[in-house]
């Protein structure tokens, strides 16, 4: 047998080269070298980072339910406690009740105040004061 190196990978031909440090999703050529882009990467927008991007924030919160013979559609009011890709949850402050509701239900949100919102491709927030005409 062979010797073998301290990986215990044997001779397998030059395994003393170190590759080279890759960001995540950085594409490389066949020749195993990084390519560089100057492109920035922005986290999309989907409504679980919108939601925790306001969290501690008031919202009515409007689901339908399909199917259901007792009550097709409910609307929630509380505060945004907790936001999840499949799943959020509210607080109602006079009961104190806390409510898991699903995303798979959820139609929209309305709120009383403006909301922190970081569109992808813009760096930091949009004015808070709009002329509405």
């Amino acid at each position: 047998m062979g010797s073998m190196s301290p990986m215990g990978m044997g001779n397998m031909g030059t395994m003393g080269a170190t590759p080279p440090q890759v960001s995540s999703g950085s594409p490389m050529t066949p020749a195993g070298g990084v390519v560089t882009t100057t492109a920035p990467v922005y986290e999309q927008s989907y409504i679980e980072n919108i939601f925790r991007l306001n969290l501690g924030k008031v919202g009515t919160f409007y689901f339908t339910y399909e199917n259901n013979k007792d009550w097709n559609a409910k609307v929630y009011t509380g505060v945004l406690e907790a936001a999840g890709r499949d799943h959020i949850i509210i607080s109602d402050k006079a009961t104190g009740q806390r409510i898991v509701l699903l995303m798979v239900n959820f139609d929209y949100a309305t709120f009383d105040e403006p909301l922190i919102y970081q569109y992808p491709g813009t760096i930091g927030n949009p004015p808070t004061t709009r002329n509405f005409r």
